[in-house]
């Protein structure tokens, strides 16, 4: 039974030093300046057994006897996502290292990996880097990783005890059992923590070491090579004139000669030969032509055809059966794009960017009508102002990782709401902040609609007419005036019902607290009935103040206290007014 290597997916808050734990796997091993070479950095590193056994001797010295030929690592971008790779039947990643800096604990990039290696079922361990970090630490290479813990200053492993501990607990209240990994003896039921330390090499053994540990024993059955090539697009690179696909070969051998059928959005199968067909080189970032791979490893693929790729999307051999591949491809993307009849847009930038963002936005209880991959452009607008008359709410676009195109900015709507963020968690958290006050501001528009609140001051020295009608300057303290309201006095006594506003000498509908307006009432004479008086309030019915009552949570406070000065008013003349 030929085995693959186990794909590790390396994640983790940016600066806490994943790819600098990559780089000491690798020894540093990358070339500047290679001549030809692909400039852009490369998600994927190969790691090959013999290299496996350089880096960590305690291999050969254990008597360990390793079935894997290596690993193959990807090292993910800032955001999360990545982590949520997708291929058929499960996640990409058959292991993750979450890298976490002692001395910063869970930073919001580590949650949202943690929330979703959780969703994924994904095994992981911990490398808590940076122990180097901690002031007074005294570091030996040589010795090994426990040993060095166990022999430092009392003062200095009090230090270290206490931030351990307090990340144990942080792990805790995220539904995960951790402890260091040489108190652990069922792995099965608890998180390694390995305490290490990318820049003085402290640990790294013990985590390569736990790698191969836990691959062994947990992973075998799972690394059965199949005989198919099957494979994600990991991205679109440039190079030039030239587009490459960069992609991971998970399972199966794929030749020079072979044709591939690649998924569109819609699960159609693409198919297309290949032009180049390039393996990435042990330990470096070089790319080496190929006639024959075999699964994993990272590969950059030139096709004969110009086609439009789509980042995550899964890819197989041709062999004639397309519609059997297209069957296959859209079972796989209905499984993870899931959308509902009524709800929001969503967007991001790659299969697994999206899916990361529909699990977490169902998690949250927010509905999508419509998701895609790409920049939100005009036809996102369009399903979102069709939105406007099912559900305001919906009126939302969210775009993970992805800007707003041209055409989309020049046609942008103020009542489309458009969220983008690079961090998937602070676009969760904007999108259900954005819900709950639009929410809050319909609920209020219907009950405004029953009746309307305002406390109105009189500026005597803007008279502009005593009599037939009145017309006169207010300043809206608090509340809203529309034509047509009926208004009253602070005895209770009906003034008049607003006719018309006027707003820096235009006439207008409605004007909002702290404008200063001009207004006119038929009907009322000025020097008789308010000269002497300098407040004016809505006038509302008993049963619409138990309403706004029960309502308040909508109101402002400055429309609260209104509230209650004309419950007072009212109760000069019914003592148990709005009771």
């Amino acid at each position: 039974m030929k085995i693959r290597q186990p794909i590790i997916t390396v994640c983790g808050h940016v600066d806490h030093g994943k790819t600098s734990i990559l780089d000491c796997f690798r020894q540093s091993c990358i070339q500047e300046g290679e001549a030809g070479g692909i400039t852009q950095k490369i998600s994927f590193s190969l790691y090959p057994l013999s290299q496996l056994k350089k880096v960590c001797p305690l291999i050969e010295s254990s008597g360990i006897k390793l079935n894997i030929p290596g690993f193959l690592f990807i090292d993910t971008p800032g955001h999360a996502a990545f982590t949520n790779l997708r291929k058929r039947g499960g996640n990409l990643a058959d292991l993750a290292i979450l890298v976490i800096d002692i001395n910063e604990g869970i930073k919001p990039q580590t949650a949202e990996v943690l929330q979703i290696l959780k969703l994924n079922k994904v095994p992981f361990l911990i490398a808590i880097n940076k122990i180097d970090n901690i002031s007074g630490w005294r570091g030996n290479k040589e010795q090994p990783i426990q040993e060095n813990i166990e022999s430092q200053p009392q003062n200095i492993k009090q230090v270290f005890d206490e931030k351990y501990m307090t990340l144990i607990g942080s792990l805790n209240s995220y539904g995960f059992d951790a402890d260091l990994f040489y108190n652990i003896k069922d792995f099965t039921k608890k998180v390694a923590l390995i305490p290490c330390s990318a820049k003085t090499k402290q640990g790294i053994p013990e985590l390569i070491m736990m790698l191969c540990g836990l691959s062994q024993k947990y992973l075998e059955n799972k690394l059965k090579l199949g005989k198919d090539a099957r494979g994600v697009i990991l991205e679109i690179k440039k190079e030039k004139t030239t587009n490459y696909i960069e992609a991971i070969l998970y399972d199966g051998e794929l030749s020079k000669t072979s044709e591939i059928a690649i998924s569109n959005f819609e699960g159609e199968p693409v198919i297309t030969k290949i032009r180049i067909l390039e393996e990435v080189e042990p330990l470096c970032t070089k790319f080496k032509p190929k006639s024959k791979v075999q699964a994993s490893t990272g590969l950059r693929i030139q096709t004969t055809e110009k086609i439009n790729i789509l980042p995550g999307m899964p890819f197989m051999l041709y062999k004639e059966n397309k519609e059997e591949i297209k069957k296959e491809f859209k079972k796989e993307l209905a499984e993870n794009i899931q959308t509902q009849k009524q709800g929001i847009i969503a967007k991001a930038d790659s299969l697994g960017s999206l899916e990361a963002l529909l699990t977490l936005l169902k998690e949250n209880n927010i509905s999508v009508v419509k998701a895609g991959i790409g920049s939100i452009n005009k036809n996102d607008l369009t399903s979102a102002k069709a939105n406007l008359d099912i559900n305001e709410l919906d009126a939302l676009i969210v775009g993970f990782n992805v800007d707003i195109d041209e055409e989309a900015n020049e046609l942008k709507n103020q009542k489309i709401k458009i969220l983008t963020d690079k961090v998937i968690y602070k676009l969760i958290e904007n999108s259900i902040e954005f819900r709950k006050e639009k929410s809050k501001e319909i609920e209020k528009k219907r009950i405004m609609e029953l009746s309307t609140i305002c406390k109105l001051k009189i500026l005597h020295q803007y008279i502009f007419r005593n009599t037939k009608p009145a017309i006169f300057g207010v300043k809206i303290e608090a509340g809203k005036i529309i034509s047509g309201l009926t208004i009253i006095n602070e005895k209770t006594e009906k003034v008049g019902r607003i006719k018309n506003i006027q707003s820096e000498n235009k006439s207008v509908n409605e004007a909002k607290e702290g404008l200063e307006v001009a207004i006119s009432i038929p009907g009322t004479n000025y020097e008789r009935q308010l000269k002497n008086k300098n407040y004016l309030y809505s006038d509302i019915g008993e049963k619409q103040f138990k309403t706004f009552k029960k309502n308040k949570d909508l109101l402002s406070q400055s429309e609260i206290k209104v509230l209650q000065e004309i419950a007072e008013i009212k109760r000069q003349n019914k003592s148990d007014w709005g009771s």
